[in-house]
């Protein structure tokens, strides 16, 4: 989010890059032409000055006369209200003799013998002034005007605030700075610029010296940049702390979500989008019509669960009824054959009464019909039930901890009730094994067998086998959907049938 934010902003960050460059860049141009308009206006004000001197040091070169030096006073007083030192000026003839000039003594530096024969202007670096000479019209006189630093700087001082600025005159080779030592440049990146002025020989140059670069001003360059990070910075924190902290909020309310409960993520969250916090809203209404489902579904499970134990109950009491109904029939009945019938009727309603009373007992748990049980009760009853002749006839059990669905349960209760009866027929005083064993490469099934020494291979359990109890096997067999396997020599009946897992049986 961070990157996208930056990669958005980017353009803008760019753009305010340019300005700030741009404005810096017309600030230069501005300070340029603001250097340019100065030094011009220096030069002509320096210029005005030197020519109004020269034009009068020329007049009075030119009217003097050497008994009458009263015009001497008046171009001292004219020069005196210009010069700030009080006019260094002075007139001599070709023989070297001053003729008149200022009260002052004239600065050392001129060699005498170049009074005449020197330029207009001259740069005089040692002492230093700026001279100018005048030559009369015969060429008898020649005057020196000496114009000191300050002076200069007085004249050449530029209307416009320049600040750190330096003038100076230079000529050939010499030069002379005429700025006052307080504004005099030092190190560091400064702007030139030159203008001419009369004479043309001299040139007056005026240099500025940029602000030095400090951190402030760096800063100030690459604000742009910092204001584009700053930008990227603070929306990523925004976006952040606004919407993707509440989001992940909400995905972890939603991930801990467990159905039945009633998911309230915004009493956690807060957020001033109104969209995540409908749809938190959404997900708290979501929880509440699940809730409310999942209350409506427990409802009717248990009131399915009422009922189908109220049926298996029903089912239970009216095989009751139907065994009660057939023990009176048979303690009515006279003939041998017809008790043994109504007995062997009762036996099987008997099975099927044991096989509903443990589904009954198993439905508060789900967990089907517990094999062990089933076919312990299912034992004591055919022995209570079994003929006079087979009352001692012995039935070990083994079993494992299995359990079975009613549609097995029935079945195999009829199936060992079959070869119970066949056994106690063939063999009344003898002894039975059930055993119900987990088969190893099967978790799902189990092997019911069934041993006993009157299930031998012999001509008479062959005859009952064919008269009725083979297709009655068969049947049951098919039922479970497994082959009976039948062993004469051992006398036993083996069959898989199949169980709830272990792991079914738990929840």
């Amino acid at each position: 989010m961070f990157l996208i934010l930056t990669l958005a902003l980017l353009p803008l960050g760019l753009i305010a890059l340019i300005a700030s460059l741009q404005a810096i860049r017309t600030a230069d141009l501005e300070k340029e032409a603001l250097l340019r308009v100065a030094v011009t206006q220096s030069a002509r004000k320096l210029t005005a000055d030197l020519q109004s001197d020269r034009t009068a040091i020329q007049l009075t070169i030119n009217s003097l006369n050497t008994a009458d030096t009263h015009i001497c006073d008046r171009l001292d007083l004219f020069l005196s209200s210009n010069d700030a030192e009080g006019g260094l000026y002075y007139i001599y003839d070709r023989a070297g003799r001053r003729v008149c000039g200022s009260r002052r003594t004239e600065p050392e530096g001129l060699d005498p013998r170049e009074r005449f024969t020197g330029p207009p202007a001259q740069i005089l670096t040692d002492i230093p002034y700026l001279l100018t000479r005048i030559k009369s019209r015969d060429d008898r006189l020649v005057g020196l005007v000496y114009y000191s630093r300050l002076h200069l700087e007085s004249v050449a001082d530029p209307a416009t605030a320049l600040q750190n600025r330096q003038l100076s005159l230079r000529q050939g080779d010499s030069k002379l700075v005429i700025s006052r030592p307080g504004t005099a440049l030092g190190d560091g990146h400064s702007s030139s610029l030159s203008a001419r002025i009369d004479p043309p020989d001299v040139v007056l140059t005026m240099t500025v010296r940029d602000p030095p670069a400090t951190l402030a001003r760096t800063l100030s360059l690459f604000l742009p940049l910092v204001m584009w990070f700053a930008a990227a910075a603070i929306g990523w924190f925004v976006v952040n702390r606004l919407l993707i902290r509440p989001l992940v909020l909400l995905r972890r309310a939603v991930a801990n979500y467990h159905p039945g409960e009633v998911l309230e993520p915004m009493r956690r969250v807060r957020t001033p989008a109104q969209e995540i916090v409908a749809l938190g809203e959404t997900f708290r209404e979501i929880s509440e019509d699940v809730a409310t489902h999942e209350a409506e579904m427990a409802e009717g499970l248990d009131t399915q669960r009422k009922l189908t134990r109220e049926v298996h109950h029903r089912v239970k009491n009216n095989l009751q009824i139907i065994a009660s109904l057939i023990n009176l029939h048979a303690r009515s009945a006279h003939d041998p054959e017809a008790v043994e019938a109504y007995a062997s009727i009762q036996r099987r309603v008997d099975a099927l009464s044991v096989v509903h009373r443990n589904h009954f007992a198993e439905l508060e748990e789900n967990r089907g019909v517990g094999v062990r049980p089933l076919v312990s009760e299912l034992s004591a009853s055919l022995r209570g039930t079994a003929p006079a002749e087979a009352r001692r006839f012995g039935i070990q059990i083994d079993s494992d901890d299995l359990h079975i669905s009613q549609d097995v349960a029935v079945p195999v209760a009829f199936l060992v009730t079959e070869l119970v009866e066949l056994a106690m027929r063939l063999a009344p005083q003898g002894r039975m094994q059930i055993s119900v064993q987990l088969q190893p490469d099967a978790p799902d099934r189990a092997l019911l067998d069934i041993r006993s020494a009157g299930l031998r291979e012999s001509e008479a359990m062959t005859d009952l086998l064919d008269d009725r109890y083979r297709r009655v096997l068969t049947g049951l067999s098919r039922q479970m959907r497994a082959p009976l396997d039948h062993d004469g020599e051992a006398g036993s009946f083996a069959i898989a049938i199949a169980i709830i897992p272990e792991d079914h049986t738990r929840r």
